[in-house]
């Protein structure tokens, strides 16, 4: 029976699904968890009873509001959305990368990023059948602007990503560069602004100068990341097309309550979110001051850093109860590299304590 169930699967799968690796998240049970480049800290204990009262509130034997109209004029608010701009909600910004391939993936059609970068990007492409093409980064993680701009005229891509703030190297790429690259894409330009909490910088307020541009936004890393709310913002014309293929109520009755509640409450992230630059900078100095490491200044709440044996130190940190993102094995520039995710100052002198120690 399993080798019959292995030759339908084989007969009907599409082979690229089929070459394709599921996406991987280990189990951090019991550990301390700095690798997924969460927010660290829990909803404030004040806010909870308040929080509680509202999900009451939310009639559960109903569907949620398809359109999302109240989170929509909240989001609008608390975002600075732009007039004439408009608003897509997905599951995440996975959610909304997949519906943007789909409405763009005719024969032939291709993707571009700038390569390491974002790994759902390229999966995602695979994923509902276009080619991806990366360009590697110059040697400091900048926009290499030739290769781009060689590219994007050999390639045509119908979409190209830019993480903003780059995940995993966690650089902001020059404004110029990404202005030349609006200008010279045939497709559309996709500003992943996962991390605009940490970097302060976004392209928001560009939207309508470039025809081709829209802005992705979560608010995974400001403490919502379990309630899985992306938000891509830009000219309806787009947004209209894309929004044929978002699927009915993809987005929770109580994640819409949540989100909106937390948003109306938007202080108590927002000094999260300070405290975590804070101790960006602080890990920085003390990753930089170990002896042979390597490390990269960051705009996220991450930072890359460089190690002689990057699958020893790992190991040996989870074998410690301190769980970090292991890149080594994606090869070329991230060849010994690990990343962590900014945490608690206990969290953070736990980190440095144990990979001191290992050095």
């Amino acid at each position: 029976m399993t080798d019959e169930v292995a030759k339908k699967v084989a007969r009907w799968v599409r082979p690229e699904v089929r070459a394709l690796t599921s996406y991987h998240v280990p189990d951090a049970r019991g550990l301390i968890k700095l690798d997924a480049m969460e927010n660290p800290h829990g909803w404030p204990e004040s806010l909870k009873p308040a929080w509680l009262d509202a999900l009451r509130a939310v009639d559960l034997n109903r569907y949620p509001d398809p359109g999302a109209q109240a989170l929509k004029a909240r989001l609008r608010e608390s975002l600075g959305i732009p007039p004439g701009a408009d608003l897509l909600l997905g599951n995440g910004s996975d959610e909304l990368i997949q519906i943007m391939l789909l409405a763009l993936a005719q024969p032939g059609a291709q993707t571009l990023a700038p390569t390491p970068t974002f790994v759902m990007y390229q999966q995602i492409a695979l994923a509902v059948g276009m080619e991806f093409v990366g360009v590697p980064l110059a040697a400091d993680f900048a926009l290499d602007r030739a290769a781009m701009a060689k590219a994007i005229k050999t390639y045509n891509p119908a979409a190209i990503f830019l993480s903003y703030p780059n995940n995993p190297t966690g650089n902001l790429f020059d404004a110029t560069d990404v202005e030349a690259l609006l200008r010279e894409a045939p497709g559309l330009v996709v500003l992943d602004e996962a991390y605009h909490a940490f970097a302060e910088a976004s392209f928001m307020d560009r939207l309508a100068r470039y025809p081709n541009l829209l802005v992705m936004r979560t608010l995974s890393k400001q403490g919502m990341a379990g309630l899985r709310v992306g938000v891509l913002v830009g000219s309806p014309a787009w947004l209209t097309e894309f929004d044929k293929l978002r699927l009915p109520y993809n987005v929770g009755s109580l994640a819409q309550a949540s989100v909106e509640f937390a948003l109306a409450h938007r202080d108590a992230f927002d000094a999260q979110c300070r405290e975590i630059r804070d101790e960006r900078g602080k890990l920085y100095l003390d990753l930089s001051r170990l002896p042979g490491v390597q490390v990269w200044p960051s705009r996220a709440n991450f930072i890359l850093f460089r190690v002689r044996d990057a699958n020893t130190v790992h190991a040996r940190l989870r074998k410690a109860g301190i769980l970090i993102k292991n890149l080594h094995a994606a090869g070329g520039a991230l060849a010994g590299c690990l990343r962590v995710t900014v945490g608690t100052p206990a969290e953070n002198a736990a980190f440095l304590a144990t990979l001191g120690a290992i050095l």
